[in-house]
């Protein structure tokens, strides 16, 4: 194969990522597969024609099954709500086609189960869109956690924090159970799960202390069509409906190797646009990540004589010493959000053409393990007990 035509089942703010990433993957990097821009599926009302237009996709359709089913079709891409995944997921692996999928990956855990197993029973390549391993800051934490410059690892603190959701904020499908299966937790929580996870190499064991809220409890009911970015387009109608998913939640953990964790997400946390960062502590050292300054890494060398010891602030973006950043711009010249998502095109095509990704790709096996941690917590929260990974089947 020696193109990859790819075809998004979505559009929206993910749509406009994911569309950015596979425009520009060519550009900056030599994938061994070249992703060509296929076809766009969307709503009739969403103008899918449009959206092509301005992305840049060859085709659009309003037909989600015909766009998979498609002989011309290699690489199915959802990012659609989270309640939609599960059926194109299911019939792009039918087919057999490798399928990527944004997080969390589905809005039930019964259907992420349904999905991680049909692409096991079908040997089927899967991805699915955990962005921040590709910053180049925690792809380079993952490798000094790997070559034990922490030491035995003791405390993982991790938070996702935002502020955009206040009461002006109309009734989307972001603030409804039905179609996004959680609020804060599954969009938020889920980063951090995968983000822990992928840096310090362990499982998570055991859930407690969870705290689960929702401060705005009705919400006016949304009018017009999302035209992109979280809250862009919105409309409110007099209307209001009940909000029925998490504003925030809170919970405690236990990592496999014996480190305890704290893990919080929240969408009003004023003062907080993207704060997406966890620090880790170990024997020997220490590491802060904040993505709000996402090309930077703090790292704190316990094993130099205690007079030099501190905190030291490194720029990652040296093209020869930190993952992806060769292929970008030169020292300090900083990358951004979608830097991420260009990185992740770049290995799925790697992966496809049988090469080694740059660092590992999330599968929907790694993405329903998450989910399992999403919904001990859950479980914690409502039951106010210590949750055993292996309760949640």
């Amino acid at each position: 194969m020696q193109r990859l035509n790819v075809a998004l089942i979505g559009q929206g703010f993910m749509g406009r990522t994911h569309s950015n990433a596979w425009g520009q993957v060519n550009k900056f990097f030599s994938p061994p597969i070249r992703p060509t821009m296929h076809t766009v599926f969307g709503q009739e009302a969403e103008n899918p024609q449009a959206f092509a237009d301005n992305w840049g996709w060859q085709n659009a359709a309003t037909d989600w099954q015909r766009v998979v089913d498609s002989p011309e079709i290699d690489l199915v891409d959802i990012v659609t709500p989270n309640f939609m995944h599960v059926r194109p997921a299911l019939a792009a692996i039918a087919a057999g086609k490798p399928c990527s999928c944004e997080k969390p990956l589905a809005g039930t855990l019964d259907d992420a189960r349904a999905m991680a197993k049909a692409a096991k029973t079908a040997a089927v390549k899967t991805f699915v869109w955990f962005n921040y391993r590709r910053c180049p800051a925690v792809a380079f934490a993952r490798r000094l956690v790997k070559e034990g410059r922490l030491g035995e690892l003791r405390h993982v603190r991790a938070t996702y924090l935002q502020d955009w959701a206040d009461e002006s904020v109309p009734l989307a499908w972001r603030f409804e159970k039905e179609w996004a299966g959680s609020g804060a937790h599954g969009d938020l929580n889920a980063h951090l799960v995968d983000m822990t996870h992928f840096v310090t190499g362990e499982q998570i064991t055991e859930v407690s202390g969870a705290i689960a809220e929702t401060f705005i409890k009705r919400r006016k009911r949304m009018t017009g069509v999302v035209a992109g970015g979280i809250t862009e387009g919105l409309q409110s109608a007099e209307e209001e409906g009940d909000v029925t998913v998490d504003d925030t939640v809170l919970f405690l953990a236990r990592f496999s190797g014996g480190a305890v964790a704290s893990f919080e997400a929240a969408r009003q946390a004023t003062g907080n646009q993207n704060a997406n960062g966890f620090e880790i502590n170990g024997t020997r050292g220490s590491l802060k990540f904040n993505f709000e300054r996402m090309n930077e890494l703090e790292f704190y060398d316990a094993t130099l004589p205690r007079a030099v010891q501190g905190w030291t602030s490194i720029m990652c973006t040296h093209g020869a010493d930190h993952p992806y950043v060769g292929n970008w711009w030169p020292d300090a010249h900083l990358i951004g959000y979608e830097h991420g998502f260009v990185n992740q095109a770049y290995d799925i095509c790697r992966v496809l053409a049988g090469e080694e990704p740059i660092v590992p790709i999330a599968d929907f096996e790694d993405a329903y393990q998450t989910q399992r941690v999403l919904e001990a917590a859950m479980t914690s929260a409502a039951e106010r007990r210590p949750v055993d990974l292996d309760e949640v089947k």
